[in-house]
C-alpha cells in the first residue's frame, strides 16, 4: 500500500448510488476487487462490469461460483471469498455495517482492518458506521452521500388494496408462500426472491418482476443487500424475526435498509405494514424517513492470526478475546462448532497431527452448512470429506458422482427442489477448492449444471405456484390502457394476449372457471373488452349464414352449429313463434337485434316449408262455410285431428266440401283426419315443438325416431301427444296412424263378428309378431281370444309362409292413398258376409306321436268401446232403416245359430302399394 493511498468510507442511506460509485471508481483503476455481502448482489455487479467492459477481464469468485478468465483485472467477490494478498489496486467493501452482524460480522471486521487497495480503499455502508471507521481507520476520509428519492410511511394496507410496483416482506418461508399465495389469488401472482436462491432462479423470478409480468414481488430480507429492483412500496408482514437463536424486533436501521429499497433513483418510495403487522412506534418511523439512527456500538471479531500446530492450538487462537472496547469477540461460528465435533473424531485426531493437517481440516470445516438438517448430519460429512482428501489428496470420482447423480432431478415440489439445490450448493463448494477434486473443470461445470437445472425447475415451480400468468398478464394491459387484443380458434376457444379465458359460444362468453373466484372479474373485464369487435364480425357472418347452418332442437331451443344462439317462445298464434336470442349485453344491443333478426327468418322460413299444404289451405279463399271452418279446425290441430273428436263436423260436411278439402291433401281416415305430407319426420318433430309451446309444457317431448310403424307407449305423455306425433297409441304400443289406416282396410274385409284371425300382410305392415298384433288390436277394441292347435304341415314353398316382419321395421315416407269413393265408418271397420269360415282340414295323415302346436288368435269387435261406450259406431253415412247388420245375400235375414263360417269369395288381386316397403314381402304370401 503507497503512503498515498486513498481511503474512503461512503457512508449514507439506500439509494444513494454508494454501490454505482464504486463500481466507476474500480474501473478507472488497471485492477480491482469488490467484496459484496450476498452472492446475488455479486453476480448483478458482475453482470454489470461485464457489460462495460466485456467478460475477458473480469472475474467472478463466491463459495460456489468461480469465473476467473487469464487476464482478469477486475475481481467481484463476495466478502468471505475475497482472495488476499493480491495487491490489486483497488480494493471495496460493500455494506460495512455488517461489521455488527452476529453471524458473519467477524468477517467484515477482519476486511475492514486488514483489506486495502494500493491506490484506493472504499468501505460502502451506513451513517452508523461513521463512529467506528473513525476509530479503527483513522486515516479514513469520510464521504456523505444523500438519497435520491424521500421515503414516507403510508401506514397498514391489506394486501387486497396493496398497490402495484410493490414489495411484501416476510420473515420465514411458510410466510413468504402464504403471502405469495393469497398474492395470486387476487392480483394474478407474485415474484418470490429470497436468500437460499440460486443466482439463477432469483434472477429469474426478478426479471418476472421487472419486465411486469407480475406487480408484486414477495421478500425476505435478503432484498435489503443493495439488490436495484423499481419498487414504489414496501410493507412489512412482520416486524419480528427468527436471527438463528430467538425472536427478536428488528431494529430501525435493519428496517430502513430494506424499506429503503423503496423508491429507485429519483422516484419517490413508501413503506408500510400489511397483515397482522403492527405498525411501528413513531420514534422508529421518523427514525426511518429521517435516516438517524443509533451508530454502531460494537464490532464482532475473531483472531484472524490462527495457529496450526494442532486441532487444540488452533481452537484456542479462534477462541482468543480481545482487549478493544469496540470489538467483541463472536459468538461460536458455524465453523468453529464443526471444528470441536470433529475434534472429537479419533480418527480425525490421528490424521490431524501436523500443521498441514490441521489447516486443511480447518478449511474442511469452513464449508457452509447449506443443507441446514442437524450438526450431527453436518459433522458426519465433513469427516468423510476430510478423511477422503487427507488419505488420497482429493474426493474420490465416483463418490462424489454417486452424491451429485442423487439430487440431480428436477421433479418434485418447491420444497423438494429448494432442499435438492441446497444440496447442490456443498458439492459446487467442494468443486471451488483447488486441488479438492481430480478433475476441477468437470466438476465445476457439473455441478454448476445441475445446480441450473434446479434453478430453473424451482423458477418453474415457483411460477407455476405463485403466479396466474393469465390474470397478470391481462391486468397489465387493462391498466396500460392498451387495446387488448383476442383470438377466437374454430372450437370457440377465447384468448386474449396469448392466454386462454374461455369459450365463445355463439353470442355468450363462458368464462373459464378454473381459476380463482378472485381474478374472475379481471378475466371477466379483459374478456368483455377484447371480444367486442368479435361480437359484431360474428353477428355479420350468423346472418348472412344459410339456413341449413341452423337448426332447432326438440326442446325449442336454436342452434347455429353446435352453439346454442337462442330458443323460441309462444306467440299469439301457434304456427308464429318468436325467436329469442342468446346474446351477452357485452355484445351490444346492435349485435343481439341483429341475431334475433336472422333467428326469426330461420324459424319463420321453416314453418312456411314444413307445413307448405296447411298453410296454402289457410290462404285458399275459395273454401267456404263449413268447409273453411273445418280447414281452421285442422291448422289448429296442425294438420292432424282424432276423429272422434270432430265426427260431428265431419258428418256435417257434404262430398263437395270434401272434395274441396281432399285437394289439400286432407285424408278422412276411420280413425284420424289428417294430411299425409305433415307426418313427414320434419314436420313431424317441428310440429311437436309448436304444441309444446302452445302448451305451455315445461319439458317438450322427443318424436319417435323416423321411419317406425309402431313405437313403445308412454304412460305419463301429455294428452294430445301421440296425435301430434302421427301415431295412435293402441296397448303397449303406438302406431303410426297412415299404417293404422291401411290396417282398418284390410279390416273391413273380415268378419268381424264371427271371428277372423291375422293375415300375414296384416302383421307386416305393423311389423308386429302375432302377440303384439293381439295387444295392438285389444288397444283398437277388438277381443282377442287365444288358441292352439296342431300345426298344418302342408307342402309349401318356405317363402309362402308368413314370417312377422320386425317389430320396429322402418318404412318410408307416408304418401296418401288415392281417395276412396265413400268415407269409411269411424272407429268400425265393415262387416262381412256371415258365411262360415273354411275349416282346417285333417291332418295329412303322417301320424306323429306328439304333433307339433300352433298359438292363433281369434280376434272379433266389440270387447271394448272406449269413446263411444258401447254404443254402435257411426260412420258417415247411416244405415238404411231395417238393414241387417251383415251384408244379406238376397235381402234374407242372416242365421244367426251356430254355424260353420267359410272364407268370402276372393277378391280381385289388387295392385301392390310402391309406397309400403313391405309390399314385396306381401307379395311371398300371395297363393297362386
Amino acid at each position: 500500500m503507497h503512503d498515498s493511498a486513498r481511503i474512503a468510507a461512503v457512508l449514507g442511506p439506500t439509494n444513494t448510488g454508494k454501490t454505482h460509485y464504486a463500481i466507476e471508481r474500480m474501473l478507472a483503476h488497471r485492477t480491482g476487487v469488490i467484496g459484496l455481502p450476498l452472492r446475488l448482489l455479486a453476480r448483478e455487479v458482475y453482470d454489470r462490469i461485464v457489460a462495460v467492459r466485456g467478460p475477458s477481464v473480469v472475474a467472478l469468485v463466491t463459495g460456489e461460483e468461480r469465473i476467473v478468465p487469464p487476464r482478469a483485472a477486475y475481481w467481484v467477490c463476495t466478502v468471505e471469498a475475497m482472495p488476499e494478498g493480491m495487491g490489486c489496486d483497488f480494493l471495496a467493501i460493500d455494506e460495512i455495517q455488517l461489521c455488527g452482524d452476529l453471524e458473519r460480522g467477524h468477517v467484515f471486521t477482519d476486511r475492514l482492518l486488514h483489506a486495502r487497495g494500493l491506490h484506493e480503499t472504499l468501505f460502502l455502508g451506513a451513517d452508523t458506521m461513521r463512529h467506528a471507521i473513525s476509530v479503527m481507520v483513522p486515516e479514513a476520509e469520510f464521504i456523505r452521500r444523500e438519497r435520491m428519492s424521500t421515503l414516507t410511511y403510508a401506514g397498514s394496507k391489506k394486501i387486497s388494496r396493496m398497490p402495484g410496483r410493490a414489495a411484501i416482506v416476510g420473515f420465514s418461508v411458510d410466510n413468504v408462500y402464504a403471502i405469495a399465495e393469497l398474492l395470486r389469488r387476487q392480483k394474478g401472482g407474485a415474484a418470490v426472491v429470497m436468500g437460499a436462491l440460486s443466482p439463477r432462479t432469483r434472477n429469474a423470478q426478478v426479471e418476472m418482476y421487472q419486465n411486469g409480468d407480475v406487480d408484486y414481488l414477495v421478500a425476505t430480507d435478503a432484498i435489503g443487500m443493495g439488490l436495484n429492483l423499481d419498487i414504489n412500496h414496501v410493507a412489512f408482514s412482520s416486524l419480528t424475526k427468527f436471527d438463528g437463536r430467538r425472536m427478536r424486533p428488528l431494529a430501525p436501521e435493519e428496517l430502513a435498509q430494506i424499506a429503503g429499497r423503496a423508491g429507485r433513483h429519483m422516484s419517490h418510495g413508501s413503506f408500510g405494514v400489511t397483515g397482522e403487522a403492527e405498525e411501528p412506534d413513531q420514534h422508529v418511523i421518523d427514525a426511518i424517513t429521517n435516516h438517524t439512527f443509533r451508530p454502531v456500538q460494537k464490532l464482532q471479531w475473531r483472531n484472524a492470526r490462527l495457529q496450526f500446530g494442532s486441532v487444540d492450538r488452533l481452537i484456542q487462537t479462534l477462541e482468543m478475546r480481545t482487549d478493544d472496547d469496540l470489538l467483541t469477540r463472536v459468538r461460536e461460528s458455524d465453523d468453529l462448532a464443526a471444528l470441536k465435533s470433529l475434534a472429537g473424531d479419533a480418527e480425525v485426531c490421528a490424521r490431524a497431527s501436523d500443521g498441514p493437517s490441521v489447516k486443511l481440516l480447518w478449511d474442511v470445516c469452513r464449508i457452509p452448512d447449506f443443507r441446514g438438517i442437524s450438526r450431527g448430519e453436518h459433522a458426519g460429512l465433513l469427516t468423510q470429506i476430510y478423511n477422503f482428501l487427507h488419505q488420497s489428496g482429493r474426493v474420490p470420482d465416483d463418490w462424489i458422482a454417486r452424491q451429485v447423480k442423487r439430487i440431480d432431478r428436477s421433479d418434485g415440489d418447491i420444497d423438494t427442489l429448494s432442499k435438492r439445490l441446497a444440496y447442490i450448493r456443498t458439492w459446487t463448494y467442494v468443486a471451488q477448492r483447488k486441488g479438492w477434486v481430480g478433475d476441477e473443470s468437470h466438476w465445476r461445470e457439473a455441478t454448476r449444471a445441475v445446480e441450473d437445472r434446479l434453478s430453473d425447475a424451482l423458477h418453474g415451480a415457483l411460477t407455476q405456484r405463485f403466479v396466474d400468468r393469465r390474470t397478470s398478464v391481462l391486468l397489465r394491459r387493462l391498466k396500460q390502457k392498451e387495446s387488448l387484443v383476442a383470438e377466437v380458434n374454430d372450437k370457440g376457444e377465447v384468448s386474449v394476449e396469448g392466454e386462454y379465458v374461455g369459450r365463445l359460444e355463439g353470442f355468450r362468453f363462458r368464462q373459464d372457471k378454473s381459476g380463482s373466484p378472485d381474478e374472475a372479474k379481471t378475466l371477466r373485464q379483459a374478456s368483455e373488452q377484447a371480444l367486442a369487435p368479435h361480437f359484431h364480425l360474428r353477428a355479420d357472418r350468423f346472418y348472412n349464414a344459410p339456413d341449413t347452418e341452423i337448426d332447432f332442437t326438440e326442446q325449442g331451443g336454436l342452434m347455429w352449429g353446435s352453439d346454442a344462439v337462442g330458443k323460441l317462445v309462444a306467440g299469439a298464434d301457434p304456427l308464429k313463434p318468436a325467436a329469442q336470442a342468446f346474446v351477452d349485453d357485452e355484445a351490444g344491443a346492435d349485435v343481439a337485434a341483429k341475431v334475433q333478426r336472422r333467428l326469426q327468418h330461420f324459424i319463420d322460413r321453416k314453418i312456411a316449408t314444413a307445413f307448405e299444404p296447411m298453410i296454402n289451405m289457410q290462404r285458399d279463399e275459395t273454401l267456404t262455410g263449413l268447409a273453411r271452418g273445418f280447414a281452421f279446425r285442422m291448422i289448429e290441430g296442425f294438420g292432424l285431428l282424432t276423429r272422434a273428436e270432430v265426427a260431428e263436423d265431419v258428418k256435417a260436411l257434404d262430398q263437395d266440401a270434401r272434395g274441396a278439402l281432399r285437394k289439400h291433401g286432407i285424408r278422412f281416415g276411420q280413425f284420424t283426419i289428417f294430411m299425409p305430407l305433415l307426418l313427414k319426420p320434419a314436420p313431424t318433430r317441428l310440429r311437436l315443438v309448436l304444441w309444446s309451446l302452445a302448451k305451455s309444457l315445461q319439458e317438450f317431448p322427443e318424436s319417435p325416431p323416423p321411419g317406425l310403424v309402431t313405437v313403445p307407449s308412454v304412460k305419463d305423455a301429455p294428452e294430445g301427444y301421440y296425435t301430434m306425433a302421427g301415431y295412435r297409441a293402441a296397448g303397449e304400443r303406438a302406431i303410426r296412424i297412415d299404417m293404422l289406416e291401411r290396417l282398418a282396410d284390410m279390416l273391413r274385409g273380415e268378419n268381424t263378428r264371427a271371428g277372423f284371425e291375422a293375415k300375414a300382410d296384416m302383421l307386416s305392415i305393423t311389423g308386429m309378431t302375432l302377440e303384439q298384433f293381439a295387444g295392438l288390436m285389444q288397444g283398437l277394441g277388438y277381443a282377442a281370444e287365444k288358441g292352439e292347435r296342431v300345426k298344418v304341415k302342408a307342402a309349401q314353398d318356405p317363402r309362402e309362409l308368413p314370417e312377422p316382419a320386425p317389430q320396429e321395421a322402418p318404412v318410408e315416407t307416408p304418401v296418401e292413398t288415392p281417395a276412396q269413393p265413400d268415407e269409411t265408418p269411424a272407429e268400425q271397420p265393415a262387416e262381412v258376409p256371415a258365411d262360415a269360415p273354411a275349416e282346417m282340414p285333417d291332418d295329412t295323415g303322417l301320424a306323429e306321436d306328439a304333433p307339433e302346436m300352433e298359438v292363433f288368435y281369434t280376434f272379433t269387435w266389440g270387447a271394448r268401446a272406449p269413446r263411444n261406450q258401447g254404443r254402435r259406431p257411426q260412420g258417415d253415412k247411416p244405415r238404411a232403416k231395417g238393414k241387417p247388420r251383415g251384408k244379406s245375400d238376397g235381402g234374407k235375414p242372416q242365421n244367426r245359430g251356430p254355424k260353420s263360417v267359410s272364407a268370402r269369395p276372393p277378391k280381385p288381386e289388387k295392385k301392390i302399394d310402391p309406397d309400403n316397403p313391405f309390399a314385396a314381402a306381401l307379395s311371398g304370401f300371395k297363393t297362386d
